[in-house]
């Protein structure tokens, strides 16, 4: 499902125009991904949970040469999904 599969689907289950849905859900993605990068945590009960984790620094192999390369630190973005998701999709 993309974006405008998603906004229609929306649209159709809550009666609200596409425009609206649209607008609803960009303001969704704007929010969530200002929190991550504040590194603040956006919990949905029953849904799940968007946070951000650390990556230690690693060593990594070049995957042409063999060559190891040294992988920095960095943050990631990850979703943890809740209960009641899991349920959902275990059904």
């Amino acid at each position: 499902m993309n974006k405008q599969d998603l906004v229609n689907a929306m649209a159709e289950e809550t009666n609200l125009s596409k425009k609206d849905v649209e607008s609803v859900l960009n303001s969704f993605v704007n929010v969530v991904s200002t929190a991550l990068e504040n590194k603040d945590k956006v919990q949905l009960v029953g849904f799940g949970t968007f946070e951000t984790r650390e990556r230690a620094a690693r060593t990594g192999k070049n995957p042409q040469t063999g060559e190891a390369i040294n992988i920095p630190a960095s943050i990631a973005p990850a979703f943890k999904p809740g209960k009641a998701l899991k349920e959902k999709v275990n059904k």
